[in-house]
């Protein structure tokens, strides 16, 4: 026999019930996903970054964000700065588990990496951040000192085989016109690099014959503008001039989005692309170095 309190009992059920399932049927439903609607049109959405010394994978966070709020597949590779042959391994392998065709960019030192493994055949575009790009077999040290030498050189300290920026040099040199609480961040987190890292040589070229963007920073004083202009003329890249230190991903993070986006769209597109892959490209020489000590 039923009860009073048995009865008391079901109709409380009854009542949670049917709230809850009213709280079910009035909630918002979910935003359906809208990755690949936002990609760029003609299938290249992969994006591949390679962060320079003095820093690590996480100083592409500004970029990565707008990236992937266009709809790009993007991955951050985290160097070990111990040398060339490390980092382009650490690259290549990130290469290898994308998906299709590939953007990989440079910022920095990692201009060098990708010079080297840019030659992987699902890289249909290379874009260089105030970055180096060196030629095969270049000395690259020896092609800078033609160059103005730049402060944040006066700030590196040596230990154990490996050296980085101060913190006056970073804060200053590094990472210029990013806020102090920002770039201290960044100071804590800078990847030492081995004493021996940029005495390391490619034995590929990738931008002699893959389509090129250059983003030059005007105010560096990590790297020389003049020559960052000397290696965009001599790839014959796509070049833009940016008004800022040479953490321009930081500092412009928006600047350096679009270009990475018109490199994914051009590359989608070979005949609007200023080389189609395969084809080398002829750029300016030894020749129209200046002779500055």
């Amino acid at each position: 026999m039923v009860n009073r309190r048995t009865l008391s009992k079901i109709a409380v059920a009854a009542v949670l019930a049917t709230a809850v399932l009213s709280a079910r049927s009035s909630a918002p439903a979910s935003p359906a996903p809208t990755g690949p609607a936002q990609r760029v049109a003609g299938g290249v959405h992969n994006v591949v970054l390679v962060h320079g010394a003095y820093a690590d994978g996480s100083s592409w966070l500004d970029v990565i964000e707008r990236l992937q709020a266009a709809g790009m597949h993007v991955t951050s590779v985290q160097n070990s700065l111990t040398s060339v042959a490390d980092d382009v391994a650490a690259t290549q392998r990130a290469l290898a588990l994308q998906d299709g065709p590939t953007i990989l960019v440079g910022h920095s030192y990692g201009g060098t990496v990708i010079s080297q493994a840019g030659d992987a055949p699902n890289v249909v575009g290379l874009v260089y951040i105030a970055a180096r790009a060196p030629d095969a077999g270049e000395d690259y040290t020896a092609l800078a000192a033609r160059f103005p030498t730049p402060p944040a050189n006066a700030g590196l300290v040596k230990s154990g085989g490996f050296e980085q920026l101060s913190e006056d040099a970073f804060l200053a040199d590094f990472a210029g016109g990013v806020p102090r609480s920002r770039a201290r961040a960044l100071y804590a987190a800078q990847g030492p690099i081995s004493t021996s890292l940029f005495s390391g040589r490619t034995t590929v070229a990738a931008w002699r014959n893959k389509p090129t963007w250059y983003a030059i920073s005007t105010q560096d004083k990590t790297a020389s503008p003049e020559l960052e202009r000397f290696l965009a003329n001599r790839m014959k890249a796509t070049t833009v001039e940016l008004n800022t230190s040479h953490l321009s991903i930081v500092t412009q993070p928006d600047a350096v989005t679009k270009l990475i986006l018109d490199a994914a769209a051009a590359s989608a597109a070979p005949h609007t692309s200023p080389t189609t892959p395969g084809q080398p490209k002829t750029g300016s020489s030894d020749s129209d170095l200046p002779r500055i000590k």
